[in-house]
């Protein structure tokens, strides 16, 4: 996966930054969303590309605050925050060549968020020419986190009760004996059609609008695999790499290696490589390219 990088891939992270970058992410939570939760001013929220995608002022000042904190502690690292790409795409295109970048989805599940459900949370990764080596996916709700770095395993931290536990995926199975995440309006909408013809072959698929918790469900075993798809670094690069740390198969739906950097393209996420194939064979059309007229 590595042989082409040209220094060896490893996480830049300590146990104490990691420790500063954890309260960092309460920091803002306590700060710029908490106290904004079911309280937004309908001037405080507004849309992206559509009434789909939205954008609150919690989102824009708890990413000023963490991107301000990594910058302190890193201060050659490149910051890829949503919102700043959102204003200034061309902060995505340097990821895969950056040798220690940081991406952050301030607030994920944005909607949800701004709807009065508490079920949204704040991704931050580490990606080393857009590998990722280091993930966390806080919930401001619970106060608890979920953590790795590539090598490692993965883990939930319980800050307030000083408690740490290991995370691992479910046993998988076969297809009528899985339940997991499917983004079917992400799906691409030729294909769509087919991906609702294939929704009964599993024992149930449904979608929570917020990739921190369908991740951090699925490295915990709750759920058997969990598609990705319209890919962004901020969404995917920590529960990507958690996925993998927890024992799960990740791979692009192609099986190419999943990468920051990739724009195109499905990224599954299953128990294990046999069920990951039973899954990528059901999804096969996605696959397909349309014939040309």
């Amino acid at each position: 996966m590595t042989d082409s990088l040209p220094m060896p891939i490893s996480a830049p992270i300590s146990q104490a930054q990691r420790t500063s970058i954890l309260n960092l992410l309460r920091r803002a939570a306590k700060t710029e969303i908490l106290p904004r939760f079911r309280s937004l001013d309908p001037s405080e929220v507004s849309e992206k590309t559509g009434r789909q995608d939205l954008v609150t002022a919690a989102d824009k000042g708890a990413e000023a605050m963490i991107a301000r904190g990594l910058q302190r502690m890193y201060p050659h690292a490149l910051i890829v925050g949503e919102e700043a790409v959102a204003e200034h795409p061309e902060i995505r295109d340097k990821i895969g060549d950056a040798e220690l970048a940081f991406t952050i989805d301030p607030v994920d599940g944005t909607w949800n968020y701004a709807h009065g459900l508490s079920t949204f949370g704040i991704i931050l990764s580490a990606t080393r020419f857009g590998v990722p080596v280091f993930g966390m996916i806080y919930d401001p709700i619970m106060d608890d986190v979920m953590v790795a770095e590539i090598g490692g395993e993965a883990m939930m931290l319980l800050p307030k009760r000083r408690l740490t536990r290991h995370v691992s995926v479910s046993a998988g199975g076969k297809l009528d004996e899985l339940q997991g995440f499917i983004p079917f309006y992400l799906m691409p909408e030729d294909k769509r059609a087919q991906v609702g013809a294939a929704l009964p072959l599993f024992e149930r698929s449904h979608t929570l609008r917020c990739s921190a918790h369908e991740f951090r469900l699925f490295a915990q075993g709750s759920v058997d695999f969990l598609f990705s798809a319209r890919l962004t670094p901020w969404d995917h690069a920590a529960g990507a790499l958690i996925s993998r740390c927890a024992g799960g198969h990740v791979a692009m739906l192609d099986g190419s290696e999943y990468n920051a950097a990739t724009r195109e393209g499905v990224l599954l996420c299953a128990s294990n490589k046999e069920t990951w194939e039973r899954i990528r064979d059901a999804f096969s059309f996605l696959l397909e390219t349309p014939a040309e007229g």
